[in-house]
């Protein structure tokens, strides 16, 4: 084939082989233009920069994003399993099904020694996640290290021990193996932090907002009181580096081993709040970049940078109440911990079916309110006619969902003149369920529906949406997506006990707080509250010759006050007062209530209720529960509800 192009036209180099760009079209005819009329050169000129800026602009932003695509999936790539440890326990994990419920084992651990494995380094953290994104909630169940345990290693069971020694004994397949067996549940994922990672990532965060509870304070001097790690935290909540966040989540000398889980599980709630409410896209690459240095990923099979993308925004946008913190019950021992089967089985059963719904209830039971039980209206299966098309691109899974639907009592309709039942696009990554907005009962039939096909959306069918020509006029018409895998769910069974309604343990004791607060009426530029009410033989923390309430700068620009009571042991709840109204613990609220005409916040974890902020005066002024949450709900309400003004200076 011959061409018109002359050499050196239309060319990509220059007779030396240097790369020029394309002279522009080649012509016989000249082109006249007329003189710009007077006063239009400026805007012209004004324009073409405006133009041009843009495209630069553009150009730019286009770089970067491919660029931060391309480092991101480079970063990812760098967390999977590289070590012969991480590789080896993988092959154990089970196979995460998109859509579905995906629940991984989080060891952290204090050292590695030689290559890969140390027998002297035990994890210290072993934590179940489990995350759903049909439900939209996390959840997580820690181990304290010291529960003995049966373990299992390589060929089967090889001592009953503290479930930390798996580690020590068959590094991370050890623990796996122990977890799974311990548990009964499928494991999906495999992360490994060591320590000293932890606190790179934490200080690449510029640091996590966190509670503290009450004063921590130990320097090892080397006698017996002291022999452990130095501490020195003031009560409060703060911004910890890294290193104070970790000796924060690993202390433990002067409580115990439930004291530390309750901690770290507060620390993975204040890094969801911060990482959701106060992080940068910006600082992304080089939070990716800590992460890929310290965290290892183990995975039954290849994860994507999309796999990792929709975890992570799970993370971010979770609603509020949705994230759980499960615990283990009726735990005896000191140095040596049992717990029974039965124990283990209903901590499993509640990380494994979070309800949304028990803060919700729990909230109206501490209020006194009426449980509201919304009334079914859909109709019987037997009168929801239903529809199956297919939308994932897998031969027979609409004939298969429409088996399964019948088996229900379900009546299936085919689509009409024959038509094969296949939506017009194959693309549906969750399953749909259309429901006709007409028809009272539709939607009610479709949220019904949608319980067994978890996870589902459920939407009208748009007048104009193609998918009526295969619409025989059925109630529902479903789509199955990719998160179908030819079963239906089970109807899930509420397992978490709603606390019943019980008197608050409280005293009327206003001298208390108010001997307190004097000395700082003057130093606060806001109005101090008074705990009038204070929980059942509570009284101020007095830690050594540390006072039991701290003034401090929280952040610049705003101060803070914090009172701290201790109600015997290790319990110790407390106020925090400060204008600082934006903090990220505050963006995580479950419920707004007006009680006796002003605004409270709550905020839930399950059916705990771990905090109450008042707004008032410009400020905010929080009760918080105990690390164990030991304050009932109602006892919470009532500290609230007692703040009473303090004349501001006098």
């Amino acid at each position: 084939m011959k061409t018109t192009l002359k050499r050196g036209v239309g060319r990509s180099a220059d007779g030396n082989g240097r790369p020029v760009l394309p002279p522009a079209t080649v012509s016989a005819v000249t082109r006249y233009q007329q003189p710009p009329p007077p006063g239009s050169f400026g805007l012209a000129l004004f324009r073409k920069i405006v133009v041009g800026t843009l495209l630069v602009i553009t150009s730019l932003a286009i770089g970067i994003a491919g660029g931060v695509y391309l480092y991101f999936h480079q970063s990812v790539a760098s967390v999977r399993a590289h070590s012969s440890d991480v590789k080896i326990a993988q092959k154990a994990l089970n196979v995460s099904l998109p859509g579905q419920p995906a629940i991984a084992l989080a060891l952290g651990y204090d050292q590695r020694a030689g290559k890969e494995f140390s027998t002297v380094s035990r994890s210290d953290t072993i934590m179940l996640i489990r995350a759903d994104p049909a439900t939209k909630t996390i959840s997580l169940l820690s181990f304290p290290r010291d529960l003995i345990v049966p373990i299992y290693c390589k060929d089967g069971l090889v001592a009953h021990d503290r479930i930390n020694s798996a580690y020590a004994r068959c590094g991370a397949t050890g623990s796996l193996d122990t977890v799974k067996e311990l548990t009964g549940l499928p494991i999906n994922y495999l992360i490994t932090l060591n320590f000293h990672g932890f606190k790179e990532i934490v200080d690449q965060l510029g640091g996590v907002w966190m509670d503290i509870d009450r004063r921590y304070y130990n320097r090892n001097v080397g006698t017996a009181a002291t022999d452990y790690s130095n501490i020195n935290l003031q009560p409060g909540y703060q911004l910890l580096s890294g290193e104070r966040a970790l000796e924060f989540v690993r202390f433990r000398h002067t409580d115990s081993d439930f004291y530390r889980l309750a901690r770290q599980q507060s620390f993975v709630r204040a890094l969801k709040q911060q990482v959701s409410n106060h992080f940068s896209p910006f600082e992304l690459p080089k939070l990716v970049s800590t992460i890929t240095k310290n965290i290892e990923v183990g995975a039954a099979t290849h994860f994507s940078d999309t796999t990792v993308l929709q975890y992570a925004l799970l993370a971010a946008t979770l609603p509020g109440g949705h994230f759980f913190q499960v615990r283990l019950d009726n735990v005896t021992g000191y140095s040596q911990l049992d717990a029974s089967a039965s124990t283990i089985k209903q901590a499993v059963e509640e990380f494994v079916n979070p309800d949304v719904s028990s803060s919700k209830a729990a909230n109206a039971s501490a209020l006194g309110e009426k449980i509201k039980t919304p009334k079914t209206k859909a109709p019987p299966v037997a009168d929801t006619t239903v529809t199956v098309l297919n939308g994932n691109g897998v031969p027979g899974s609409a004939a298969n969902a429409s088996y399964l639907l019948a088996q229900r009592g379900y009546v299936t309709v085919l689509p009409p003149g024959n038509l094969q039942p296949n939506a017009p696009t194959q693309d549906y990554f969750h399953s749909v369920i259309y429901y006709d907005p007409k028809v009272a009962v539709a939607k009610p039939a479709a949220l019904a529906l949608q319980k067994l096909m978890q996870p589902a959306d459920v939407k009208p069918l748009a007048a104009d949406s193609p998918l009526h020509t295969l619409d025989p006029g059925s109630m529902l018409l479903i789509v199955v997506g990719q998160t179908f895998h030819n079963e239906l769910t089970a109807p899930t069974v509420p397992t978490v006990k709603i606390p019943p309604r019980q008197k608050p343990t409280v005293t009327l004791d206003p001298a208390v707080g108010a001997e307190l607060l004097a000395p700082y009426k003057s130093k606060v530029p806001f109005a101090l509250e008074n705990p009038t009410v204070l929980a059942q033989n509570s009284y101020p923390d007095h830690l050594g010759s540390d006072e039991p309430i701290r003034y401090y700068w929280i952040t610049k620009g705003h101060k803070a006050i914090r009172m701290v009571f201790q109600i015997g042991g290790n319990q110790y709840w407390g106020i925090q007062e400060t204008d600082w109204t934006d903090a990220p613990v505050l963006g995580d609220r479950s419920f707004r209530h007006s009680l006796n005409g002003r605004e409270f916040e709550f905020f839930y974890t399950g059916t705990h209720l771990h905090m109450v902020a008042l707004n008032a005066n410009g400020a905010t002024y929080w009760v918080i529960n105990t690390l164990l949450d030991s304050l009932s709900n109602e006892t919470m309400i009532a500290i609230a509800k007692g703040l009473k003004p303090v004349p501001h200076g006098k």
